[in-house]
C-alpha cells in the first residue's frame, strides 16, 4: 500500500469528489480565519497550519474546495502579486475586486501592499483551562 503525503487529491470520478484529507481541512480552517481587508501568503496559510514549507499544498486545497465556501481571494503569494492572474484574467480580475471591496490596496504595478494588508494571526487558545486544584 502507498501512502500518499502532499499533492493534489486523487482524480474522483464523474462529478463526485474525493474526501478532504486532514491537511486540506486544516488549511480551509485557516483560510477561513482570514479577516476583511487581510492577505496571508500561500506559505504563511501552510505555516500557520501546522505545514511549514507547503504552500502548494495551499494552492491545492484552495482548488478542491467548494465554490464559495471559503475567502479564497484573500490567499495571494508571497510578493503580493494575484496568482490566479496568470492562469486566468477573469479569476485574477474577480480576486482583486474582492479585495478592493474590502479596503485593500494594490501598487501601480497590481500587487497588494503586502506592509499594510498581511494579516497577523494570533495564536488560538487550546480550550479552557484545567482549574487548579485549591491547596489544603
Amino acid at each position: 500500500m502507498t501512502r500518499r503525503l502532499a499533492g493534489p487529491p486523487p482524480r474522483a470520478r464523474a462529478g463526485r469528489r474525493p474526501a478532504a484529507s486532514s491537511a486540506y481541512i486544516r488549511i480551509w480552517e485557516v483560510v477561513r480565519r482570514i479577516p476583511r481587508g487581510r492577505v496571508a501568503s500561500y506559505g504563511q496559510v501552510a505555516a500557520v497550519a501546522g505545514l511549514p514549507r507547503q504552500a502548494r499544498l495551499v494552492g491545492y486545497a484552495l482548488h478542491a474546495s467548494i465554490p464559495d465556501s471559503l475567502p479564497w481571494h484573500r490567499v495571494v503569494n508571497v510578493a503580493g502579486r494575484l496568482s490566479l492572474a496568470r492562469a486566468d484574467a477573469a479569476a485574477g480580475l474577480t480576486q482583486r475586486m474582492r479585495l478592493e471591496r474590502e479596503g485593500v490596496a494594490f501598487d501601480a504595478r497590481g500587487r497588494v501592499r503586502m506592509a499594510g494588508h498581511r494579516w497577523a494571526p494570533r495564536a488560538r487558545r487550546p480550550g479552557p483551562r484545567p482549574r487548579r486544584r485549591a491547596r489544603p
